[in-house]
């Protein structure tokens, strides 16, 4: 049987491995696992201890999570050091997510994809039509995400929940009847 330490580091890996698939440091991931994971906030000497990784990389990852949204730093009475903590609403914590991800990778691709569809009709060459198609397809299908987003964001986490419980139903109902 799993101890109590044992689940939480179990899901301190789990997260650092999953964090490295969504293109994430694993140290990062794993320092917001363990914040997300423990009631208090911590300090840097104890996200150290906790992880046995070195002062840089805690310091490291605490400034990027922080820059994304994820982290804060927190003063604690009677404590000289700072303190960090993260989100701990799943739902808000998503959107925080979400939101970085949209700012530093969808508003690119969008600005491209515009930039690129603007050139387009100065361009003669055969295969510009099928390009233009294809870029055009691309930018519905990003834009539409994007307005997906926009909705959701302002949602309270209760509300999203409901709407992506509704939204699986709806999605499980037109499956069957796709068969």
């Amino acid at each position: 049987m799993d101890t109590l330490q044992e689940i939480k580091e179990r899901f301190i890996l789990h997260w650092g491995e999953m964090g490295t698939r969504w293109g994430i440091n694993r140290t990062m991931a794993q320092v917001q696992a363990l914040l997300f994971i423990s009631e208090q906030p911590l300090s840097a000497d104890e996200i150290m201890q906790e992880l046995q990784i070195s002062r840089g990389n805690v310091s490291m990852s605490l400034r990027e999570l922080i820059n994304w949204g994820i982290v804060s730093k927190m003063h604690v009475k009677g404590e000289r050091k700072e303190f960090f903590t993260t989100e701990k609403d799943v739902w808000e914590l998503f959107k925080v997510i979400l939101r970085e991800r949209k700012k530093r990778e969808i508003d690119p691709t969008l600005e491209v994809l515009h930039d690129l569809l603007a050139t387009l009709p100065t361009l003669h060459h055969k295969d510009k039509d099928y390009v233009q198609a294809q870029l055009t397809s691309l930018l519905e299908f990003v834009e539409t995400g994007t307005d997906l987003y926009e909705y959701t964001s302002n949602l309270n986490p209760i509300n999203l929940m409901k709407l992506s419980r509704e939204t699986l139903q709806l999605a499980q109902k037109v499956g069957r009847k796709g068969k």
